[in-house]
């Protein structure tokens, strides 16, 4: 049993923890409802999608390098402010661009605080870490999986300003804990003082930070724009050009930089980590296109409330929470390869399922696929990071788990981005058929994947003595 001391760590890191996921969560069933009241279409409205993850996975690896300097508990703390100022000053957004604004600040403050959780409770929770640091996957993935609910329950009663709202007591709540539970940390050897300004910038890496943000979001920009207007303008080929551009250059750089954002350079010593993370990132692209897609396509084309958007919801994170722990007793007695190929089995028939979806179909007919697809998280959120720690040498677990961070949160960007390719401004029966068939081409591809992962590993025990 953990003594006392070490419980109240684990709760007040996790409800500091869970607010990432929760916050981009929730707003999967309030973009029906911030359309009516900023009077905008899907495509621009999704930048409430896209500001949050785009933000996060730059500032996840940025504040993880931050604290080594500043302290992993100065970080938590002040992300907690940052998370509080956010969620107070966002329902007051005189307009859609300071909502914006404000989801930023949002996914910076809660991004802090994912950073370094994981790295407080390995440091500071010495006795039964195992079972600490399941419970905190339980905070990161029971979050995403009831916001659809919380945040469909909380607009039907109230407003969409609630979905902000509702993080103050989970802020206040973790930084009481925190302050009195989370020990301070050892002086590090060095610190921001004795680091000059150039040095400071070669270490954290701006100029690949930069690079890549700039790339990344003109890029996304110039095509939603040109999606959303239906033609192609001058401004939008430039836009696409200089993200094109930018991202080609990010690319030179990291591979030359001696601190990299993103270390590129790792990838081509260890192949097998690099299939991992395109996995990880189809996989998202896979979850995440069904879990904001679906709950638009119910309340635009549906009629169906956001309060009964966010039960139907439920299903998909009920099976990922059932399933998470029978994952980890299959995997640790069988490896990833089996449970990684049900997975994509699982993805493909809920791709499927959603292709024979119609207007006529009953409502409750899309917890089939949202079933599917919650046991098939389930496998993949236990799977793929044991494939990781598999095909990763130890001595670059933390970078390792870095980038895989990353490709989710790439991942999920693109699942927003087809998205709004594949709907338009108007969602339809049709445009959710054309997106299954998608989906089923990438759930296929995973399967094959999976196939040659299992062949290779049959390949590999054939030849041991």
């Amino acid at each position: 049993m953990m003594n006392a001391r070490s419980r109240w760590l684990l709760i007040s890191v996790g409800l500091g923890v869970l607010l990432n996921p929760l916050n981009s969560s929730m707003i999967s069933v309030a973009i029906a409802r911030l359309q009516d009241v900023y009077k905008l279409n899907y495509t621009n409205v999704s930048w409430v999608i896209f500001s949050f993850y785009i933000a996060s996975a730059v500032a996840q690896p940025v504040m993880g390098k931050a604290s080594d300097i500043f302290g992993r508990r100065t970080i938590f703390l002040a992300g907690l402010v940052v998370a509080f100022a956010a969620s107070l000053l966002a329902p007051l957004s005189p307009s859609f661009v300071w909502l914006i604004v404000f989801r930023i600040v949002q996914s910076v403050g809660t991004s802090m605080m994912v950073a370094v959780g994981m790295a407080i409770i390995r440091i500071h929770i010495t006795e039964k870490q195992a079972t600490a640091l399941s419970v905190m996957s339980i905070f990161l993935s029971g979050a995403a999986a009831i916001g659809p609910f919380i945040g469909g329950t909380l607009i039907h009663w109230w407003d969409w300003k609630a979905i902000f709202f509702v993080n103050i007591p989970f802020v206040v709540a973790s930084f009481v804990l925190a302050w009195r539970t989370i020990p301070k940390d050892k002086p590090p050897v060095t610190t921001a003082k004795d680091m000059s300004v150039h040095k400071w910038f070669v270490w954290i890496d701006l100029p690949g930070i930069l690079l890549f943000t700039v790339g990344l979001v003109s890029l996304l920009i110039g095509l939603l724009s040109a999606k959303s207007t239906g033609e192609i303008t001058f401004l939008q080929v430039i836009l696409g050009v200089v993200g094109l551009a930018f991202l080609t250059a990010f690319v030179r750089h990291e591979l030359k930089a001696a601190s990299p954002f993103i270390p590129l350079r790792t990838f081509a010593k260890y192949p097998e980590m690099m299939r991992v993370n395109v996995e990880y990132l189809l996989v998202n692209v896979l979850f995440y296109a069904l879990f904001f897609g679906l709950p638009s396509y119910l309340q635009m084309v549906r009629g169906v409330s956001e309060f009964h958007t966010g039960i139907l919801m439920l299903s998909l994170g009920l099976c990922s929470l059932v399933t998470a722990p029978f994952a980890g007793r299959w995997i640790d007695k069988s490896g990833p390869v089996p449970a990684l190929m049900v997975s994509a089995i699982l993805m493909t028939f809920g791709s499927v399922w959603l292709v024979t979806l119609d207007g006529n179909s009953p409502v409750s007919s899309v917890c089939i696929a949202l079933a599917a697809f919650g046991i098939s998280n389930g496998l993949n959120g236990v799977g793929l990071q044991a494939a990781l720690f598999k095909s990763s040498p130890k001595e670059i677990i933390g970078v390792a788990s870095g980038v895989f961070n990353t490709s989710r949160y790439l991942g999920t960007i693109l699942s927003s981005l087809l998205i709004s390719i594949v709907m338009g401004d108007k969602f339809s029966s049709g445009g959710l058929q054309v997106l299954g068939m998608i989906l089923t081409v990438i759930a296929l591809s995973l399967v094959f994947m999976s196939w040659r992962r299992q062949e290779s590993e049959k390949l590999q025990n054939s030849q041991l003595p």
